[in-house]
């Protein structure tokens, strides 16, 4: 588990979370540690996307959902009545499976959410674009060419402008829902660089079904499981990404990291 002395930017604390009537998590307890990167990883179905969206209340466009326990970010209950949502997705930014540029000008995508912001001196954007385009590893690539469609772009460009777009709002937290599944190998490489080089900054949370991606970027692992089909989803073991995938304390967690099932 993360140590008491780590700085905790996420915690969910004895989380249950509901679609309707039926039960999708049971009893999550989960220590995020700031500025590393946390991968989730279990089979299909198991809850990890759900987890994911309890933290910025994206469920919530779902409708009737609902949440018991807490969902602490900086130790603030995100599910207080106070809580300003659209500034929490702000501080919490989400990066998806399939990359999703507007059909905009790469500019306008970075600068999308700056200018919703209220942020319109023009010199000010083209700063945030810039810092962001290069926070993403994708500035050189782009820089002649910010007026072009951002659909002219590759795969993995889409998806690194995506977290150009992401970045330029300033969040606190960014998640990451299967980031590389449509990506080649050199764009994932791509993809898995910037995640490390942005973890200084940010506090990373990734969904990943690949073994190897976790092991590569991740420094804590938690695994999720649904033990019998209509049951809820559990964590089953979490702690140093080292540990889980050399040493895991339990055999479903050795199950499933070497194969056996899942």
């Amino acid at each position: 588990m993360v140590t008491a002395e780590a700085q905790k930017k996420v915690q969910l604390q004895e989380v249950n979370f509901y679609y309707g009537d039926f039960k999708a998590l049971e009893d999550i307890n989960l220590d995020i540690e700031a500025n590393k990167v946390t991968a989730l990883i279990g089979p299909s179905g198991c809850g990890k996307s759900t987890v994911l969206r309890l933290i910025n209340r994206m469920h919530e466009v779902a409708g009737r959902t609902r949440v018991e326990g807490r969902v602490l970010l900086d130790s603030e209950d995100v599910y207080s009545p106070g809580m300003d949502v659209v500034g929490l997705r702000s501080r919490v930014g989400e990066i998806f499976q399939k990359p999703n540029p507007f059909p905009k000008t790469i500019y306008d995508n970075v600068a999308y959410g700056p200018r919703l912001q209220g942020r319109s001196s023009r010199d000010e954007l083209d700063g945030i674009v810039e810092r962001a385009l290069r926070q993403a590893a994708l500035w050189k690539e782009v820089q002649n060419k910010l007026k072009t469609s951002a659909l002219e772009l590759s795969g993995g460009q889409q998806q690194r402008l995506c977290i150009a777009r992401t970045l330029a709002v300033e969040p606190e937290v960014i998640l990451m829902d299967e980031p590389c599944s449509a990506l080649d190998p050199v764009a994932t490489q791509q993809i898995e660089d910037t995640m490390d080089s942005l973890k200084k900054d940010y506090t990373i949370i990734i969904v990943t079904h690949n073994m190897q991606q976790a092991a590569r970027v991740s420094e804590y692992t938690g695994f999720m499981l649904i033990q019998e089909t209509g049951e809820p989803g559990r964590l089953v073991e979490y702690g140093l990404t080292s540990k889980i995938f050399t040493m895991p304390d339990r055999k479903e967690t050795e199950n499933y990291i070497t194969g056996r099932f899942g």
